[in-house]
């Protein structure tokens, strides 16, 4: 599995913030691969980001090697017991 530096967190940022952190890790950086993870309601923007970079700015370069799914169980504010849903996309790099 790849390092946590390579790994991006998607949150409430504008959209393209994303797609730039995973065409700077694939080009200046030269990751290998890079992971993208959100949870909740992020889910749908990580896969948008992960979609944006491999068919539109690193066409060719990079690909899907997998998508994780899993849920996360904590206590909200109140300390009511919330699962939360999370995703885990990891792209690399072609050969």
């Amino acid at each position: 599995m790849a390092d946590e530096d390579n790994s991006i967190f998607i949150g409430g940022k504008p959209f393209m913030n994303y797609v730039t952190s995973v065409v700077i890790q694939f080009t200046t950086k030269e990751a290998k691969e890079v992971i993208v993870k959100a949870r909740g309601k992020f889910i749908s923007r990580a896969v948008d980001v992960s979609e944006v970079a491999v068919n539109r700015f690193l066409k060719d370069q990079i690909e899907k090697k997998g998508i994780e799914i899993d849920s996360e169980e904590f206590q909200n504010k109140e300390g009511k017991d919330v699962r939360v849903s999370t995703i885990e996309i990891t792209l690399k790099r072609k050969k």
